[in-house]
């Protein structure tokens, strides 16, 4: 590898990291071609990244006949189809699900919060060593379809979740590059304690940390370094490193944004009706949810919502209520307003949001945790991790809704229909979107990768 270019000390790093935070990491531009297919009825995707293991006994497969330790304290209630009941808590989606194609089915198959998060951010069948080697579903895509309108291919909201101990960035470009890593748009990132009640910038900081400029920094000057950094292009190109490359893609690409008033404004919440943002809930996930979709409709592709180990509430659904917690009981701690409540109605906001505006059926919305709970409520009247069996959903792009598909036994602990994993859950994603499963995608060492070798679309979803 040739050493670093001399040009380097041109720009200094202080100056480079005014502009390069922004964590663009070159999702401006494509490393590979692909039109979407004629058959791809999802032109955007939007996923909602619940990481830390939502229990699916107290939201979408309650267990009303079941002992009180198991269906614990929180009543069902009916929703829009005939004899599918949803927790007390999810009253909103319980109205939308005429949207929503239901899967009671999920399964990891593992308990563990590293090897099944990765698997649901990449769709692969990872071993241990691959927790952090694998592509994101949404880097394949941007790799694969690159960027539009201005926005990178793949974008975290706030993209801040750091599941541990240790603490691990699972939002990952992988054998792809870092160009491929997600942007994040910021936020302090959750380490691996349970609890950290700390004082944390506004929603709209939050959502806007990484396209803010410096105090000394005014789109003037940015400009001018622009044209300089082109001329530096020039001399780049003699420099053969992988690393380098990615370098200037994403400074490239960090200009591009910062300077286009189109791609601000996406990310500016303000733009939006009070009263429309009250609907999603002045909440975190719910301005969130806001945000993508914004995003969406100003053309972004791929948009992951991030709610799930946060330094304020600490980590949400993971929910032991071991002494460290400090918790209430699961079924005390899904009514709050930042735990499955606050989801609900957020969730069902986004729905019939872009169920108005006519984007639904173009954007696919898909809800992804990467297992459920135990069925039975520990002493400390929380849920443990649980593999076996989770309920997770999808909707528009495509979706046939209205539908549950899958159930579990009278416990919620096992599956009695056919079981899908994350690999299907990525192989629906990519089918929606138009791009084959066998489609074959080239690592950093010019290797072939089907991009889901795992996976099958699962059936009557679309």
């Amino acid at each position: 590898m040739m050493p670093f270019p001399a040009w380097h000390g041109l720009l200094s790093r202080r100056d480079l990291l005014k502009v390069g935070s922004v964590g663009v990491a070159g999702t401006l531009l494509p490393g590979a071609s692909a039109s979407q297919s004629k058959n791809g009825t999802a032109k955007s995707v939007i996923v909602l990244w619940m990481a830390g293991g939502v229990t699916h006994l107290d939201s979408f497969d309650p267990k009303p006949d079941a002992p009180a330790e198991i269906r614990g304290t929180l009543a069902s209630i009916q929703t829009g189809v005939a004899g599918v009941r949803f927790s007390e808590v999810m009253p909103c989606l319980a109205k939308s699900i005429r949207h929503l194609a239901l899967l009671r089915s999920f399964s990891s198959g593992n308990d563990d919060h590293f090897h099944s998060q990765a698997m649901a951010l990449s769709g692969r069948l990872v071993t241990p060593a691959q927790i952090t080697t694998e592509p994101n579903v949404g880097s394949v895509v941007s790799h694969l379809m690159g960027p539009r309108n201005g926005l990178p291919g793949y974008i975290a909201v706030p993209g801040a979740t750091r599941p541990g101990p240790p603490p691990k960035n699972l939002f990952t470009g992988g054998w792809l590059g870092h160009e491929y890593d997600p942007f994040s748009t910021g936020g302090k990132p959750k380490n691996d304690d349970f609890t950290a009640q700390v004082r944390e910038a506004s929603e709209d900081e939050f959502n806007q940390q990484g396209l803010n400029l410096s105090a000394d920094m005014n789109g003037g000057r940015l400009a001018t370094r622009r044209n300089l950094r082109e001329r530096l292009d020039a001399l780049a190109a003699q420099v053969e490193s992988s690393s380098v490359d990615a370098m200037h893609q994403q400074y490239r690409g960090a200009f591009e944004m910062l300077l286009s008033p189109e791609v601000r404004r996406a990310f500016d919440l303000r733009q939006e009706a009070p009263k429309l943002r009250e609907t999603y809930g002045m909440t975190k996930i719910g301005q969130r949810c806001l945000l993508a979709r914004r995003l969406v409709e100003a053309g972004a592709r791929f948009v992951l919502v991030d709610y799930g180990y946060d330094p304020e509430f600490g980590n949400l659904w993971d929910n032991h209520n071991a002494p460290t917690q400090k918790h209430p009981p699961i079924c005390e701690m899904a009514r709050l307003p930042y735990h499955l409540a606050g989801t609900d109605r957020a969730f069902a906001a986004l729905l019939e949001d872009l169920h108005v505006r006519g984007r639904l059926a173009e954007t696919l919305v898909v809800f992804l945790t990467e297992f459920g709970r135990t069925p039975r409520i520990n002493p400390q009247g929380g849920r443990d991790h649980w593999g076996a069996a989770g309920s997770i959903f999808f909707a528009g792009g495509g979706t046939r809704g209205g539908q549950v598909i899958g159930g579990t036994d009278r416990r919620g602990a096992q599956p009695t229909t056919v079981q899908y994993t994350p690999a299907d859950v990525a192989a629906t994603i990519y089918t929606a979107m138009g791009l084959s499963c066998d489609q074959i995608i080239y690592d950093r060492q010019k290797r072939p990768n089907a991009i889901c070798p795992d996976g099958r679309l699962i059936p009557g979803v679309l």
